[in-house]
């Protein structure tokens, strides 16, 4: 049985019963092609390398913009009609019930705002006042490979008010229950990605960091950021890589 095969039988068995429904509208999408080691000036390390630290990834908030039926969102390239900085996700999913070994057939969404802080699916409200509930861009859904690796191809995420730079994260067992709901932070400092990306004003990120929250004054991540913290490779021109672990109890 192959991938897209498989999730639509999960999504018959598992995913209706925890109210995940059908979604309308897919795309098959060329599987990305990266390397699993990254490394550069960051200090990025083998994606698949083991921590020392075995704990629960911090929970964190699904709203205000999950998404809405991310069923039929199976593909790796979810940049869709959006332009910005590219961006190579890699996430290893380990378990923390078996001595966080790496976690095969985790079913992964994950979803983010685009280079003007605007998310797809959702607008026309006060909360956004764009409205694009008629898109889907920027939202994937992928399964966990023998080594508890999932990919994505994207766009460096942008920032809205209140929140610093972020990826949300559910990840479901095989028959669909819900094991974490998470987000990714960014590192910070003068010579980051974040800065970098954001004085990008030529890939259409016209903000810069005027105004931009800061993960330590961001109230989703007041509870510490020390395991959702993303190590990132790359630059503007090139493209970053993001490599992150989650640990989940499967």
């Amino acid at each position: 049985m192959d991938r897209k095969e498989f999730l639509k039988g999960i999504g018959l068995m598992g995913l209706a019963a925890t109210g995940v429904g059908l979604f309308a509208c897919s795309s098959d999408n060329d599987a990305l092609t990266t390397t699993d080691s990254n490394t550069g000036s960051s200090g990025a390390t083998d994606v698949t390398s083991t921590s020392s630290e075995c704990a629960v990834t911090n929970s964190e908030t699904a709203g205000p913009f999950p998404t809405n039926d991310p069923e039929d969102l199976e593909r790796v390239d979810i940049t869709g009609d959006r332009t910005g900085v590219a961006l190579a996700i890699n996430l290893v999913i380990r378990d923390v019930n078996n001595a966080c070994a790496v976690l095969q057939n985790a079913i992964v969404d994950i979803w983010h705002c685009d280079a003007d802080g605007n998310y797809s699916e959702y607008g026309g409200s006060g909360m956004q006042s764009t409205n694009y509930q008629n898109y889907h861009f920027l939202r994937g859904r992928q399964i966990s490979d023998a080594d508890g690796l999932v990919k994505f191809q994207s766009i460096f995420p942008g920032w809205y008010n209140g929140r610093a730079t972020h990826i949300h994260v559910h990840i479901y067992n095989t028959t669909g229950t819900s094991l974490l709901v998470t987000q990714i932070a960014f590192p910070e400092g003068d010579d980051s990605a974040v800065v970098a990306v954001n004085a990008a004003s030529d890939y259409g990120y016209t903000k810069g960091m005027s105004g931009y929250t800061y993960n330590a004054y961001d109230n989703v991540f007041s509870d510490g950021i020390a395991n959702e913290l993303a190590t990132l490779s790359g630059s503007v021109s090139e493209g970053y890589t993001l490599d992150h672990i989650i640990n989940v109890k499967a």
